[in-house]
């Protein structure tokens, strides 16, 4: 049986301490694990992190956001590292390096994105999203490889295979069974994509 980590604040907490995004992001997750997504409201996220439901919609548009927040950061750090790969660089060695940020990005967040995984695995309309989220991480990724000088079809492939290893490393990553940093597994996920392409 799955276990559930649940974080509860005491209602003394004041409304003025720090950190009520995380704090609100933290309750969120809890309970989608616990009770499920669709049954949970927006009021008992306030409740269980001791804040109202005003500064909840103060952070977030509604409860899904709660999982899908800091997109476009993500987005951008991606592509600013590949945008600073060297000159020389292939593309999918840039394409790596966009994987590799993210890899540093995501690490001190693992068990954040364990309890993530589980709610988004568990209901369909946000699987539709995160597959939108990665197919607009593949449009972008594309875009600066040909922003590069790299023409078509490599930068639309290239972008594939980059966004199909980061997707595939991340699901290994969050993995309860895994003991392997987000990045050794990218590296692991590349080092496969160069072995069956060159053996082609």
């Amino acid at each position: 049986m799955m276990s559930v980590t649940v974080i509860r604040y005491h209602l003394s907490m004041g409304r003025w301490e720090p950190d009520a995004r995380g704090r609100l992001a933290q309750a969120a997750v809890g309970l989608y694990v616990e009770r499920g997504f669709e049954q949970t409201t927006v009021a008992e996220i306030a409740e269980r992190a001791g804040l109202t439901e005003r500064t909840f919609f103060r952070h977030f548009a509604d409860k899904r956001e709660v999982l899908f927040a800091g997109q476009d950061d993500f987005q951008a750090m991606f592509i600013d590292a590949i945008v600073a790969a060297p000159v020389d660089a292939t593309p999918l060695q840039a394409a790596e390096a966009g994987v590799n940020a993210a890899a540093e990005m995501f690490q001190p967040r693992r068990a954040w994105s364990i309890e993530r995984g589980r709610v988004i695995s568990a209901n369909p309309g946000l699987q539709e999203r995160e597959l939108i989220k990665l197919a607009h991480l593949k449009t972008a990724i594309a875009a600066t490889l040909r922003d590069r000088g790299i023409g078509e079809p490599a930068a639309s492939l290239t972008a594939e295979s980059a966004v199909a290893v980061f997707h595939v490393a991340f699901q290994s990553w969050i993995d309860e069974a895994n003991t392997l940093t987000f990045r050794e597994i990218a590296d692991q996920s590349f080092a496969a994509l160069k072995s069956v392409t060159a053996g082609g």
